[in-house]
């Protein structure tokens, strides 16, 4: 009877131990399970020409000044790269109107009535515009920027560089298709447009 009485006493610790045991690692189990998913929802992935790329979320104040930057230099890539082509000229600067007010329009609209882009398709005139640098103050808003540039005019017989420095104000608008960093540039001047060199072909 000891011995029947000894093993059941056995037996019955054997089992608690292994009972708590099985809770322990169940609860184990669930605490990663919910931390392995948390991670998982907190992450998202891009397929980009056929890669899976992983994209993180960040706040807007963390990359502010990135995006005006670029916004800024987006604008002028469109505004100032010219081709002698009516559609090239036009699907450029509609795209640059969207990133602008009528300050960006209005000078369109002066170089249209001189007669520049008609100038350009008459005489096969390339421009291109080289970014040196954009400067934004984000201290104040609307933020301040000021961008420097290289234009380069190329045609048959010579290529024309050129300083260029305009500056302008950022307002923060809604994000779209057209507008995708959500800044609309407005009093926008050009400050310096002049000759640095001329090379001959």
């Amino acid at each position: 009877m000891r011995n029947i009485e000894t093993a059941f006493q056995h037996v019955r610790g054997f089992t608690i131990v292994l009972t708590i045991g099985y809770f322990i690692t169940i609860g184990y189990i669930v605490y990663q399970t919910k931390t392995l998913i948390t991670t998982i929802q907190n992450r998202l992935y891009v397929l980009y020409n056929g890669k899976v790329l992983e994209a993180t979320a960040t706040d807007r104040k963390d990359n502010l000044a990135v995006e005006a930057r670029d916004h800024v230099k987006t604008f002028h890539q469109y505004f100032f790269t010219l081709a002698p082509d009516d559609k090239v000229i036009q699907g450029n600067l509609s795209k640059a109107l969207y990133l602008a007010d009528e300050s960006a329009k209005k000078e369109y609209d002066n170089l249209s009535e001189n007669g520049y882009y008609a100038n350009i398709i008459a005489g096969n005139i390339s421009q291109q515009i080289q970014s040196d640098s954009v400067s934004v103050d984000l201290r104040s808003y609307p933020y301040r920027f000021r961008f420097y540039g290289t234009q380069s005019i190329i045609r048959t017989t010579s290529t024309v560089t050129r300083s260029l420095v305009t500056e302008g104000e950022l307002r923060s608008v809604s994000r779209s298709d057209n507008n995708p960093h959500g800044f609309l540039i407005q009093r926008w001047n050009t400050v310096e447009n002049k000759d640095l060199k001329m090379v001959n072909h």
